[in-house]
């Protein structure tokens, strides 16, 4: 072997070994405080980041900002970041909305990846598409947490509801009420979120397999309300305007929306699935009783905060799952009460899921309505 080979193939050898230490290691569970950070099922993989001394510079890269849950969320995120649990372990907190284009967001998730953070967290604009700034985030040892909506991988620590059992949920809820008041088909009106989400694409694929599983002869016309109460306001008004009465409304968000649109229009009270917004759960105890039977399944704006105790869980060393999974937080017209699950003196547009008692995370109205929506630069 020559000497010139033998320094190739050292060198080689040892970017090879670099690399291989770049980013989290696959190792076996559990994982550190299960209660908190429960993996998503049986199969779910454990990573293990090395240790690094904090306080940890953290960034939040949000895309989309056009609706009260994502207020809710950066506020929440910025609430969190002060609170005396986390607050000393912060050296440095970023906050960003980059809209609903992808190569914005990738952009400047490598920005903060070049800049030295320690952890990007982030709600995906797409489910896929990520390949490149995950492999950086490796290669530079920074804890990459998409929560909310997630990605299709398995490379990187994630947060999340699980999606597709609320849809199913959702549809199974407005199935056994229907067939409550004797129906077996009629006309389903389907509000759909934000296009292109991983969020909306598994709600929706719950909501339809559901309904189709049941054989009865149910007829879907779906508006796309982008989780936003004025946009799925307008929509459910112009279907109403156009197809004339539902049976059931299963709506994915924007849920004020949903009811200020079916009052408008005079249209009865039917079956209606939606989000965890404070206006909409006070409509369902005001209204129940005159045929409002509504469910309330809220994703929490306050996944932020679990998927930023994560990061900083990771950045300490501690064995997380790949896919951490939180609970769904349900309510319906049977367990509605004022001052538990719902407030009468908060504003409509509020989210009332912000409590995540196995992680100590406890964000109160307040707190989380005291900041403000813009970008921490």
């Amino acid at each position: 072997m020559t000497k010139r080979f033998a320094v190739s193939t050292t060198l080689a050898a040892f970017l090879m070994a670099g690399t291989a230490l770049a980013g989290p290691e696959v190792v076996s569970g559990p994982g550190v405080d299960p209660t908190c950070f429960a993996p998503w099922d049986a199969t779910t993989k454990h990573f293990k980041w090395e240790a690094r001394e904090g306080p940890y510079r953290i960034a939040i890269v949000n895309g989309f900002v056009g609706n009260t849950w994502r207020i809710q969320m950066i506020k929440t995120a910025k609430a969190y970041a002060e609170d005396p649990a986390v607050k000393d372990k912060i050296k440095e907190f970023k906050v960003v909305s980059t809209g609903t284009d992808a190569p914005a967001q990738l952009g400047a998730i490598e920005d903060f990846i070049n800049q030295g953070y320690d952890a990007i967290v982030t709600i995906a604009v797409a489910p896929d598409g990520f390949d490149r700034v995950i492999r950086l985030a490796d290669k530079n040892n920074v804890v990459l947490v998409p929560f909310d909506n997630v990605l299709d991988t398995d490379k990187v620590m994630q947060v999340n509801e699980d999606q597709l059992a609320m849809g199913r949920m959702w549809a199974e809820f407005a199935l056994k009420e229907l067939k409550a008041e004797g129906k077996t088909g009629g006309k389903i009106l389907e509000v759909r979120g934000l296009p292109g989400n991983s969020v909306d694409r598994d709600r929706s694929i719950g909501i339809n397999e559901t309904f189709k599983k049941d054989g009865g002869n149910w007829e879907f016309v779906s508006v796309v309300g982008n989780w936003d109460d004025g946009t799925t306001q307008k929509v459910v008004a112009d279907a109403i305007a156009v197809h004339g009465q539902f049976d059931a409304i299963v709506g994915q968000g924007g849920s004020n929306g949903v009811i200020q649109a079916m009052k408008d229009a005079n249209h009865p009270w039917v079956p209606v699935a939606g989000e965890s917004e404070n206006g909409y759960r006070k409509a369902i105890a005001e209204y129940s009783d005159e045929g409002l039977k509504g469910i309330s399944i809220g994703q929490s704006p306050g996944l932020v905060a679990v998927a930023m105790k994560a990061a900083i869980s990771a950045l300490e060393g501690n064995v997380m799952p790949q896919l951490i999974s939180v609970p769904l937080p349900v309510a319906t017209y049977e367990n509605l009460e004022d001052g538990k699950n719902f407030w009468s003196d908060l504003p409509d547009n509020f989210f009332t899921v912000n409590e995540f008692p196995p992680c100590g995370v406890n964000i109160s109205g307040p707190a989380i309505m005291s900041q403000t929506e813009d970008d921490v630069k």
